[in-house]
């Protein structure tokens, strides 16, 4: 099996090489970058699984960065962080970040988030796939492709979502008008605990629902339940 490929995006010589260290020992492949030109080069030269990107680059920042890439790529993403600031942990969720870490981090954290996030995101071999599994769910006119990570809309416009919203609409859709606990759906989109204070389902849930919003005449699609979860009202065909 091809060991995962991960790039580093970090300006600070120390931390970068701490990073490296860190993942080979875990088995990994390490590329490096210290600034967005040389992210750009290493990922037109390699395939890569993961990007562990730096908010405090020069140049480009990293939100703007990754801004960038969530607007052409889809590959799986942390922020790293000196500053422990909620305004660019929201601001990284919303541009559609995986996970985000702040310095200095526990380096067993660090592998065990990148790998759970690799887990999940990484191609599955093939096994014995049966017929009858979906590879859209349908509900109000609009469609969820499984295959492309595409929301359709019932005028056929195509979005294409970040993977914390995919996985969170797939959920769903395998449980409509199930009450869904803000601790599952966490669990679901990047498969660790919700700590206090981690506003990280409500922001992705609020970026999903916009989507529904911009559409006229599409009822509501994920309702609050105060102090428990979301629930999908959605009608699925």
């Amino acid at each position: 099996m091809i060991a995962p490929q991960i790039l580093i995006v970090e300006d600070e010589i120390v931390t970068r090489a701490t990073l490296k260290g860190i993942f080979e020992a875990e088995g990994y492949h390490v590329l490096e970058a210290q600034d967005g030109n040389e992210m750009y080069a290493v990922l037109a030269a390699y395939s890569v699984d993961l990007i562990v990107l730096d908010i405090n680059l020069p140049g480009k920042n990293g939100l703007l960065l990754g801004r960038e890439l969530r607007e052409s790529q889809n590959i799986p993403l942390i922020f790293l962080t000196g500053r422990d600031n909620e305004v660019d942990k929201i601001l990284g969720l919303e541009i559609g970040a995986d996970d985000y870490l702040t310095k200095p981090f526990n380096p067993r954290e660090l592998t065990i988030r990148a790998r759970n996030l690799l887990h999940r995101t990484m191609p599955k071999p093939v096994e014995n796939k049966t017929n009858d599994m979906p590879e859209n769910y349908c509900f109000n006119g609009w469609v969820l492709n499984l295959n492309s990570h595409t929301l359709i809309d019932p005028e056929k416009n195509e979005f294409k979502l970040p993977r914390s919203e995919f996985r969170i609409m797939v959920h769903f859709c395998k449980n409509p008008g199930k009450l869904q606990s803000r601790e599952e759906l966490l669990r679901v989109m990047t498969g660790r605990e919700l700590k206090p204070q981690d506003r990280t389902v409500d922001v992705t849930i609020r970026r999903i629902r916009k989507r529904f919003e911009d559409h006229p005449n599409t009822p509501e699609m994920i309702s609050t339940v105060h102090g428990e979860g979301y629930r999908f009202c959605g009608k699925l065909e």
